[in-house]
């Protein structure tokens, strides 16, 4: 009797453990692409460090343009010698890691003019990075999880258009969508795109914005994240630049401040995703030293 009544005890401490575990699933998110010494995208997804890879940057598109996809010096899709990234895309997805595209970035030429140009830049994207059918697909026949929106110029018009037109196709297959608006409330440029609700993650860049960055202390930050924690979004995520150098502007959290402070005052959000940071590049160590606390 007494060893049933330790095994009932038992089982119910599993079932408390796991009623009160938070069901997140907190992750770090990184940008991919933009230096071509930072490693392949096989080797950033073999780390183990991430859950999430941003592709960067659909750097043109819109408003009449011929899209263009920039990734330094990774590969030239002009040369069609982008295509072979479709292994490491499908390798990182069989490791349970989403591959977003990321569309935008600080210096790209990009605008839309009109909801119909949003819907025609949404088709664009679809049949050749998502899961429908081109003969031009730059990065080969995987499919991508879904569009990460890095929108830093321009006006913020159309972009709610863009984000409802990507969100249709997930009738089809499912389109995650990703927002990374500045951390100053609200973004400029993503407002009205972030207030349709059908974004999934949004990673807020809590970097060369000095109004709302760390500089010594968090209290700024906390003051600006408790603001992002009210949009209609599944999860949000503390974007961070990776070191010193990946933001001139400021912004940078020594790994042992992140996780001993700041983290354990923006973890008790119910919407807390984890950790975005930009980029690979500047990536030398700052992911494996936190991710253990994300």
């Amino acid at each position: 009797m007494a060893f049933c009544t330790q095994a009932v005890i038992l089982i119910l401490s599993v079932l408390i453990v796991s009623w009160c575990k938070p069901s997140y699933g907190a992750g770090i998110a990184i940008y991919w692409g933009q230096n071509g010494n930072e490693g392949t995208l096989a080797a950033t997804c073999n780390s183990g460090n991430y859950q999430f890879v941003n592709v960067a940057f659909l750097s043109a598109f819109g408003n009449g343009q011929t899209p263009v996809l920039n990734l330094a010096g990774h590969c030239n899709p002009s040369a069609n010698t982008c295509t072979g990234l479709s292994a490491d895309i499908k390798a990182c997805q069989g490791k349970g890691i989403k591959v977003l595209l990321s569309i935008g970035g600080a210096s790209g030429t990009y605008s839309l003019s009109s909801a119909d140009d949003a819907r025609q830049v949404a088709n664009y994207i679809w049949n050749n990075f998502l899961g429908g059918q081109s003969s031009s697909r730059p990065l080969g026949d995987a499919v991508l999880d879904g569009v990460d929106f890095d929108i830093e110029a321009g006006s913020g018009q159309f972009w709610d258009a863009l984000a409802r037109a990507l969100k249709g196709f997930s009738q089809q297959k499912k389109v995650h969508l990703a927002a990374a608006p500045q951390c100053p409330f609200p973004d400029a440029h993503l407002d009205t795109a972030i207030k349709t609700g059908l974004f999934d993650y949004v990673w807020v860049q809590f970097y060369n914005n000095p109004p709302c960055q760390y500089s010594g202390n968090a209290n700024n930050l906390l003051s600006a994240w408790n603001q992002w924690t009210t949009v209609q979004a599944n999860q949000v995520f503390l974007g961070l630049p990776a070191a010193p150098a990946a933001a001139p502007s400021g912004g940078f959290i020594p790994a042992n401040v992140l996780t001993s402070q700041v983290l354990l005052s923006i973890k008790k959000s119910p919407k807390y995703g984890g950790v975005m940071l930009w980029n690979k590049q500047f990536d030398n160590g700052y992911s494996a030293a936190i991710k253990g606390s994300v």
